[in-house]
């Protein structure tokens, strides 16, 4: 099993030192990546418990976010340059990108220079994106309908000016004749691209299996839905000609190493998942293990635990807990 740091760039007060001192350690530990989170706005209505669907669109989820509107966070995608050049060895992304808030080639042009930047380090996280607000703000309200159509358009347009010295594509969300780009990619054919559907199974592996996806990213997944979404993945990628042995199964989750004991009771996504003791977490992750999972995406929570907590807890994962999983 593989771990990535899934750096708090969106909480209610977030520094650049802190993000920082979190790269610098995940970069010491030898974690394999680092992401950052992609948040445009919080809307006033969220303050008041009163946006249009809860965070993703998941029924558990209030209709509020975790951050206040004016809570100081920082925009995920400017951070990649920033994190190309303070790191030498982890991977760097986003998860995950709505696509419908970015030109589709102006974000892949951006994807190969960022690729440079990191000497080839780069992955890219894509998604559709879920609130009207957000998209109202980004100017990307007309795509809120057809956002899924905005992602397959995007992959297909990635894949084409990441692989080709000129490309053209006419399509629903862009139509342009063949052009250059620039630089393509260092990594060959591109950089690996993460599909996040925390929806549609099959849409998933549709995906993934057409355009050679690298894998799949949720969100707050116990390791019972996680193994039931490998499964569904699977059963669809099994008659397209993939496998699903071959797609990396990943996820989003909250993380802190705690003195006592916490509920962690089936709650669906919210469960005190990665939250709990240094031997719950243990447990947690060799089950994790056994369902499937390559790579958590390791989440401090939205407030309350300081980043020198999580710098703690990070050295204990990585020093005490991993050796333990890694043995079964």
């Amino acid at each position: 099993m593989k771990l990535a740091l899934y750096l708090p760039t969106f909480r209610e007060h977030v520094t650049i030192q802190e993000l920082a001192d979190l790269t610098d350690l995940a970069e010491e530990l030898e974690f394999d990546s680092v992401w950052t989170l992609d948040r445009i706005i919080v809307p006033e209505a969220s303050d008041r418990g009163e946006l249009q669907y809860p965070f993703g669109m998941m029924d558990q989820f209030p209709l509020q976010m975790p951050v206040s509107s004016k809570g100081r966070w920082f925009q995920g995608w400017p951070l990649l340059p920033w994190l190309a050049a303070r790191t030498e060895k982890v991977r760097i992304g986003m998860s995950i990108t709505d696509t419908p808030y970015r030109s589709p080639g102006v974000f892949a042009a951006e994807c190969a220079t960022i690729d440079h930047l990191s000497e080839g380090r780069l992955n890219v996280g894509l998604g559709a994106g879920w609130m009207p607000e957000e998209f109202a703000a980004s100017s990307a309200t007309h795509l809120f309908p057809r956002r899924h159509g905005h992602v397959r358009e995007t992959i297909e347009i990635c894949q084409g000016i990441w692989e080709n010295e000129t490309f053209e594509y006419h399509g629903e969300f862009a139509d342009f004749g063949p052009s250059g780009f620039g630089h393509n990619p260092v990594q060959k054919p591109g950089p690996p691209i993460y599909f996040s559907g925390l929806k549609d199974p099959r849409r998933s592996a549709r995906r993934i299996s057409k355009y050679g996806l690298k894998g799949w990213i949720g969100i707050q997944d116990t390791p019972t839905e996680l193994a039931n979404w490998r499964k569904a993945i699977g059963d669809e990628l099994e008659p397209l000609g993939g496998d699903i042995a071959d797609v990396e199964m990943c996820s989003m989750i909250w993380f802190t190493i705690t003195d006592t004991e916490v509920d962690q009771t089936d709650n669906h996504k919210l469960t005190n998942l990665l939250v709990g003791t240094e031997q719950q977490i243990t447990d947690r992750l060799k089950s994790y293990a056994e369902a499937g999972m390559h790579m958590p995406l390791i989440w401090p929570p939205f407030a309350d635990v300081p980043v020198s907590k999580t710098l703690d807890d990070l050295k204990r994962l990585k020093n005490d807990i991993m050796p333990k999983v890694d043995a079964i």
